[in-house]
């Protein structure tokens, strides 16, 4: 492995450990700010809102810097706004700080595949795309089940010191192993701007940011519902979440496979049909420990199983615009972020208990689904259609 990949890789661990500790350590901060699970689960909206908001306008604002400018300064947001949030006082203080901790991450990503794509050796610019985004799996695997255990055995706080240090340690081995590349422009603001005027790409920002709440409805809220419906012990949490995180693992890789052996869109298709399916599981399983276990990482597996078909849709939908895209595609998936922790905590307040977030889940699930099945038509028709032989007379 390429060392600057190495550090592509530590910041997608670091972006993952912050987007997804807070799931493991939500009843930790709700007891000690002395709010509601509910409400609690806002700070995940707010994460999630800014990557909506920092993905796309930080892109177009560092597109003409070079690369490795632009990456030294979205990792020390992403070290500076989590070293803020381990020292705010109150709930407005870090609903405010984890905003602004959001802001770099599509950013990352987005700059991110295109440098990796361009360091990658000739006819292997996937798979260097890929290690980059192998940092969420890692994340997922070690990052956040540490992390919940920091935040559940010492204090909350000290999350967010792990990840301003895995900051860090990034932020140096961009500036030792990143090569400064020169700024490639994709083009004006108007050319990539063209990448919303198709049909395909609204369909796949539906796919990615309703069809991926699903997930979000059953991950944050996960810690809670494994405690006191399933009846784990608080401090088996890190451990189960580390089985999760191994489901993720098993299904990047499997979304990969199956999205280079079949369509994108199909693929995309049967796994949020498959989502819908295994989160109707989770709801009626999940107060048997063993069978809540197997539900945990089948359905991890699922939802990062659906990241590498929807990323090849995103960028077969923008030619010219891919890093915009890749950046929108982030925001999208956070945008299914707060979507889901909003709406899968309204029948949690509403007192339905743990577990009916799931049924808001298989909604957003099987939403995705017909915007996929309406991409497949569409793909379909345009496959079917015959140009017209007839030959046109040139005056």
């Amino acid at each position: 492995m390429k060392k600057s990949l190495l550090a592509l890789m530590l910041g997608g661990l670091a972006l993952g450990t912050t987007e997804f500790v807070m799931m493991g350590i939500l009843p930790d901060i709700a007891k000690d700010l002395d709010i509601s699970i509910p409400v609690a689960g806002h700070l995940i909206s707010a994460y999630a809102l800014g990557v909506v908001i920092g993905a796309p306008l930080l892109v177009i604002l560092a597109g003409t810097y070079p690369p490795k400018k632009i990456l030294l300064a979205l990792v020390m947001m992403i070290t500076g706004f989590n070293a803020l949030s381990m020292l705010a006082p109150g709930y407005d203080l870090l609903f405010l700080t984890r905003l602004l901790s959001g802001l770099p991450h599509g950013a990352f990503f987005g700059v991110g595949a295109v440098v990796a794509s361009r360091l990658a050796d000739k006819g292997k610019e996937a798979q260097a795309v890929s290690i980059m985004f192998a940092g969420l799996t890692v994340a997922n695997l070690a990052g956040v089940p540490l992390g919940t255990y920091i935040g559940h055995h010492i204090d909350w706080r000290y999350a967010f010191v792990l990840i301003a240090f895995i900051g860090l340690v990034t932020l140096l081995c961009v500036q030792l192993w990143m090569p400064r590349l020169e700024a490639k422009s994709d083009g004006s603001l108007k050319e990539q701007m063209k990448f919303f005027r198709s049909a395909d790409a609204w369909l796949i920002i539906c796919i990615t940011a309703i069809g991926t709440g699903g997930l979000f409805c059953w991950i944050s809220y996960i810690a809670p519902l494994l405690t006191e419906v399933s009846g784990f012990a608080p401090e088996s949490v890190p451990y189960i979440l580390a089985f999760a995180g191994l489901g993720m693992v098993f299904g990047n890789i499997l979304g990969g496979w199956l999205a280079d052996r079949f369509s994108p869109a199909r693929t995309s298709a049967a796994l949020l049909v498959a989502m819908a399916v295994s989160l109707i599981l989770v709801y009626f399983v999940s107060y048997n420990k063993a069978f809540a276990l197997i539900m945990t990482f089948l359905t991890g597996g699922i939802a990062f199983a659906l990241a590498a078909p929807i990323q090849v849709l995103m960028i077969q939908a923008a030619k010219g615009a891919e890093m915009l895209a890749a950046a929108v595609s982030q925001a999208c998936f956070n945008l299914g972020n707060a979507l889901g922790a909003y709406l899968g905590g309204l029948p949690i307040a509403a007192g339905l208990g743990y577990t009916a977030p799931e049924w808001v889940g298989v909604l957003m699930a099987l939403t995705g689904a017909l915007a996929a099945a309406g991409l497949i038509r569409i793909q379909q028709k345009r496959e079917t259609e015959v140009p017209d032989p007839t030959p046109q007379t040139v005056y």
